[in-house]
């Protein structure tokens, strides 16, 4: 079976200093990009998995790049790279807060507005949900997780945009096992959903063993080049 790494992302910034945790620098981001495109290769977005047959079909090097949240700051920094490069990525949406700013965070870090949104060339960035609310759906009924689907549709309709049917799950929560994970589960199924994105910090192997426990490797602002390496190749170490 194929290997997928799935790379996560969040906020860029273009001061060095400010590189760690979920923020990285604009010249870190460049030199792993670069990395991906000199060695090889070929980014995907979900879109393109759902047409491929089997393990025959897929690149022999395959990565996924997301981005969660879409701050201003992708738009400015980011995606500029993804057209450099030639790579695609995947862009999640906490609708409530299009136009707004991080109020589940920081309330500092502007988010884009629908226009900067449909700016978006859809050959390089796939546009994808992260809920209505931002909030852990671990910590979420089946009543308002189904209630916060609905405004996401609605949000999506009013403003005519296009959205694949990928959901990363805000903070990677999401209900872990018994009843709760069936009903979770089955919602997204119901709201055909295609695919679900936690955190994980393994890659992957295509076909997915559960499209709804799709794991993404977390890369962090501090992260050097050798780590960026070791987690694309191997995942994160655990001890």
């Amino acid at each position: 079976m194929p290997k997928l790494p799935i790379l996560m992302y969040h906020s860029v910034s273009a001061n060095l200093e400010e590189s760690r945790d979920l923020t990285i620098a604009v010249s870190k981001l460049e030199e792993q990009f670069s990395y991906l495109k000199e060695n090889g290769y070929q980014t995907l977005h979900f879109k393109d998995l759902q047409h491929l047959t089997g393990p025959a079909d897929f690149p022999k090097k395959a990565v996924i790049i997301t981005f969660d949240d879409v701050y201003i700051n992708q738009l400015e920094l980011a995606y500029p790279l993804l057209k450099k490069y030639g790579l695609k990525a995947c862009f999640y949406v906490p609708f409530k807060y299009v136009n707004g700013t991080d109020s589940w965070n920081t309330d500092e870090e502007k988010i884009m507005s629908v226009t900067q949104l449909k700016s978006l060339d859809s050959e390089i960035v796939e546009l994808g949900l992260h809920s209505f609310s931002h909030k852990k759906y671990d910590e979420m009924s089946v009543e308002d997780i189904q209630v916060d689907f609905d405004t996401c549709k609605d949000f999506i309709v009013r403003n005519n945009l296009e959205i694949h049917n990928t959901l990363a799950y805000p903070y990677g929560k999401y209900p872990r096992k018994g009843k709760a994970q069936e009903q979770f589960f089955s919602l997204l199924n119901k709201n055909q959903i295609a695919y679900g994105l936690r955190i994980g910090n393994r890659v992957n192997k295509f076909p997915f063993r559960n499209n709804y426990e799709i794991e993404r490797l977390d890369i962090k602002g501090e992260d050097s080049l050798a780590t960026f390496k070791r987690k694309l190749k191997i995942g994160k170490l655990f001890f």
